[in-house]
């Protein structure tokens, strides 16, 4: 049975395990992370205090990518004490009937680090098309003092899967405002910044258009998701990079979501080193 794994924040209450009976101790999250992952990449780990009612101790949230992965950690690793004196409670979270959560895009980094677990380092490449300055673009009215310049960057990025013969590209646009835009300093470091959130962003839509089917033996197949294809991607290269020299450009259109916003679960990125464990 083949199981489909996409380049979003994991939703599914499949993906999902609830850990309780855990003890307190330093680097708790570390222990979880060390002990889960060894059944599949995680998305995310989660510590929480028990509610008084219910006692010392800790509970854990747990997010696979994959419903299969946090099925066999279930199983393997429930009743077991793994890194503490007493036994774990592990199960598979319970759908909330009536919630819908909303699917969120990964972020790059985390696509990259998904995309590295299951085709390789050597499975994939990227590229960037075209990187371009849009500010002022949009209309503003002259007798208007601007109190702060905006900076905003158009990229284009195509992902190549080799092995399968899958191209995908994802168009974004990064924007910031600078505070004091007479002071060169501030603008220079705004305006790669902006590039780097443009070319994030792009990467992160290009991986959206791809679905990693996972079959039982541990092969990987790669798809084109055509039904979230785009206007730009029937676009040569030359089109894409000469599309900002249109009269009448509506921003808009590239204006997509903010990648991997807080989910139900998040809180910011610097308080959570096991998020994004590096290699």
């Amino acid at each position: 049975m083949a199981e489909v794994v996409e380049f979003r924040v994991p939703a599914g209450s499949a993906q999902t395990l609830l850990v309780w009976g855990l003890e307190p101790q330093p680097g708790l999250e570390h222990s979880l992370f060390s002990a889960f992952s060894k059944f599949g990449p995680l998305y995310s780990v989660r510590a929480h205090r028990n509610a008084a009612v219910a006692g010392p101790g800790y509970y854990a949230i747990i997010k696979f990518y994959s419903a299969g992965d946090a099925s066999r950690a279930q199983h393997t690793c429930n009743g077991q004490r793994l890194f503490q004196k007493s036994p774990l409670k592990v199960c598979v979270c319970t759908k909330q009937k009536g919630v819908q959560q909303q699917v969120l895009a990964l972020n790059s980094n985390k696509c990259q680090e998904l995309a590295n677990h299951y085709l390789g380092f050597n499975g994939w490449s990227s590229r960037i098309i075209t990187l371009q300055n849009v500010s002022g673009f949009e209309n503003e009215d002259l007798g208007k003092t601007l109190q702060k310049r905006s900076v905003k960057y158009l990229c284009a990025v195509e992902v190549t899967m080799p092995h399968h013969g899958v191209r995908s590209r994802g168009v974004a646009l990064g924007e910031a405002d600078v505070e004091n835009s007479e002071d060169p300093l501030e603008f220079v470091t705004a305006s790669r910044r902006v590039q780097k959130l443009a070319v994030g962003k792009a990467l992160s839509s290009a991986f959206q258009k791809i679905l990693l089917i996972v079959l039982e033996n541990g092969k990987v197949a790669v798809e084109y998701n055509s039904t979230q294809e785009e206007l730009t991607d029937s676009l040569t290269d030359e089109e894409l990079k000469g599309l900002v020299q249109v009269n009448e450009l509506s921003l808009e259109q590239f204006d997509l979501k903010e990648e991997e916003v807080l989910s139900d679960l998040s809180f910011d990125d610097e308080l959570l080193s096991w998020e994004m464990p590096s290699n």
